[in-house]
């Protein structure tokens, strides 16, 4: 008898037909013998829908009194999901209960509206599990030490999932989702895209931070931290397939390298939409003006990614990074604000129809040239880099927005990622 987290996505739970196919699922898992733990996300568009009628009351700046109420609002989509999948697992025939994180608990810090899981008291649910029950536990969600309810930003079921998982030692952890695993890219904008067998726990961490919205990072990290098998596979499969077959189907997550993992030297291309450019000219080039500009930007809980300061001229360098999109007019009304003033700078400027293209694979470790490579291409397709980000496992470039899709299509090729796994 294996311990099983299943996670649903909102499209999983979509309607009360898909809950009932999610419940049979599940049901056929129980009945081949697992204990089984169920965390689902409220049905699609259904968070959307509540934080849409919280903005139509809501006037001034978002404050923590705000985005508490924010966080008691949108639980409640988890909350009726959890509830709608037992009734349906009761109509199987299993014994089921479900539980919001506050009662399991699912104890986080009180940063509402983005909380991080600090620890979670799985007695209840392992009772439940020897009485033989299926346990189905609130994704998103969790509780602080005052007893607030807060929330883990968006994709935050996937965060649950795998740390209920790594609480409980899970032998595994099974990401349901609308699409049958990780692929070589997206297949929207590269139809030749390929889907992986495994894909290593650095490469998928990589890629979830550089865009791919198979897995939220934060995900991904607890799954490396706690070395959590991880699975991502279809629910639309039907429910009946062969459980060992859907057993090994999908994309394994794998925390070691072997001999059997696919070799490839790129193992896919990552791309994100949402990047804006912002860059403060002519700043005095001495010690601290990174920290001064940066420390600002990090104060307001804005995050930076990709960083470059160019050569100092006449003592004055220009600084530039990049921000998230929604992030961007607020990060250069702070710097004009707070920044421009004190440093003695030209100007602040920015860009909003930029993006980040990035190359990922542990192969890279090992060949060189690989981003001379990714720099040819996109040359020969006439594409300009603005910026450039490296790590051990990736390469990543900004470019004109324009341009995304043709070098996606490009590298994919370049790479030979749209051939079969030798």
């Amino acid at each position: 008898m294996a311990l099983i987290v299943h996670k649903y996505g909102g499209t999983s739970m979509g309607s009360t037909e898909r809950i009932r196919n999610v419940a049979k699922r599940v049901a056929k898992w129980a009945r081949a013998g697992h204990q089984m733990v169920v965390v689902p996300s409220a049905m699609s568009g259904e968070t959307n829908r509540l934080l849409g009628l919280a903005k139509e009351l809501a006037s001034g700046t978002p404050n923590d009194e705000h985005n508490r109420e924010l966080d008691m609002l949108a639980s409640t989509g988890e909350q009726a999901s959890s509830a709608l999948l037992a009734i349906a697992l009761q109509s199987e025939g299993l014994q089921a209960v479900s539980y919001a994180g506050w009662q399991v608990q699912v104890k986080t810090d009180s940063a509402f509206t983005k909380a991080r899981i600090e620890r979670i008291d799985d007695e209840r649910v392992r009772a439940d599990l020897d009485a033989g029950k299926v346990v189905v536990i609130t994704g998103f969600q969790g509780v602080d030490d005052a007893g607030n309810i807060t929330t883990l930003g968006r994709g935050g079921s996937d965060t649950s999932a795998v740390a209920i998982a790594a609480a409980m030692k899970a032998n595994e952890c099974l990401i349901y989702t609308d699409v049958d695993g990780v692929y070589t890219t997206d297949p929207r904008v590269e139809p030749d895209a390929r889907r992986l067998a495994t894909v290593s726990f650095e490469e998928m961490l990589e890629m979830a931070s550089l865009g791919s919205k198979v897995l939220q990072i934060r995900s991904v990290e607890f799954a490396g931290k706690y070395k959590v098998p991880l699975r991502v596979l279809s629910s639309f499969t039907p429910w009946d397939i062969d459980i060992n077959e859907e057993a090994k189907s999908g994309t394994l997550i794998t925390f070691e390298e072997d001999e059997n993992m696919e070799q490839a030297v790129v193992s896919g291309i990552a791309f994100n939409r949402d990047e804006a450019k912002i860059s403060v000219l002519g700043v005095p080039d001495k010690p601290g003006i990174a920290y001064h500009i940066l420390g600002a930007v990090a104060d307001a809980n804005i995050e930076v990614d990709v960083i470059i300061q160019n050569l100092s001229k006449d003592g004055r360098t220009d600084f530039s990074f990049t921000v998230h999109r929604n992030d961007y007019a607020r990060a250069v009304d702070l710097l004009k604000a707070k920044v421009l003033p004190t440093l003695g700078a030209a100007d602040i400027v920015g860009d909003t129809k930029i993006c980040k293209v990035s190359i990922v694979g542990i192969g890279m470790r090992s060949h060189v040239g690989v981003a001379s490579k990714m720099f040819r291409v996109l040359s020969e397709e006439g594409i300009n880099i603005q910026m450039i980000s490296t790590s051990e496992i990736k390469t990543s470039v900004v470019i004109d927005e324009k341009y995304m899709e043709l070098a996606v299509r490009a590298l994919h090729k370049a790479f030979d990622l749209d051939q079969p796994a030798a």
